[in-house]
């Protein structure tokens, strides 16, 4: 079985058979509380699925917020770790597009909420000889005002959250495919809001 999780928009884990059949998924869409509510969806996913061995973890990479990436990575990277068992990163947009793809064609566009009024948007079209959606143009970061300017016709697929099952089945076929989707570090629009203090200033006499 491959564990999939996934925190850049919502929460979303699911467990899923090699052959991509669905075991078990759960999702809430709440965009804050990751660290409240992913050790909760693991246990259900992972009682609901029943016995198996799990081979891999796929970890969703974003775009996202700094925070809720990093809690979702963690608890991947975690589980991996105490089962001895790869991770596997992938881009969290290429879990929306294989979603999409089961009802549209032509190209298309994923745009999601970045906060700060502003959207990530990657363009996809199909998907390539191995079955993963084929990216037409690379994530970027725009303000929400000026999506469609940006996208200039091109279906616009607004996601609100991320089956974390096709995140999975991503995964597994770039698994099956031996391929490498994205590197370790997480997709983060921006940086953290944390600013390093300055120098403290002299106290004179």
């Amino acid at each position: 079985m491959i564990l999939a999780v996934d925190t850049s928009l919502g929460t979303a884990v699911a467990l899923i058979d090699a052959d991509g059949t669905r075991r078990a998924e759960a999702t809430t869409t709440d965009p804050l509380g990751h660290a409240e509510v992913i050790g909760v969806l693991l246990a259900e996913v992972l009682s609901e699925a029943g016995p198996g061995d799990i081979t891999h973890v796929v970890a969703g990479m974003g775009p996202g917020p700094f925070t809720g990436l990093r809690i979702g990575i963690a608890a991947a990277r975690t589980f991996a770790l105490g089962r001895g068992i790869p991770v596997v990163s992938v881009p969290s947009h290429l879990a929306a597009a294989l979603t999409t793809l089961e009802t549209v064609t032509g190209p298309f566009a994923i745009v999601t909420d970045a906060r700060r009024r502003e959207v990530a948007i990657t363009v996809f079209e199909g998907t390539d000889a191995d079955g993963i959606p084929h990216v037409v143009s690379d994530t970027v970061l725009v303000k929400a005002v000026d999506a469609d300017a940006h996208l200039d016709g091109i279906r616009r697929v607004d996601v609100a959250s991320f089956s974390a099952a096709d995140l999975a089945r991503v995964g597994a076929s770039a698994l099956a495919a031996d391929r490498t989707l994205t590197g370790d570090e997480p997709l983060y629009m921006r940086h953290p809001d944390v600013t390093m203090p300055g120098a403290p200033k002299k106290v004179g006499s």
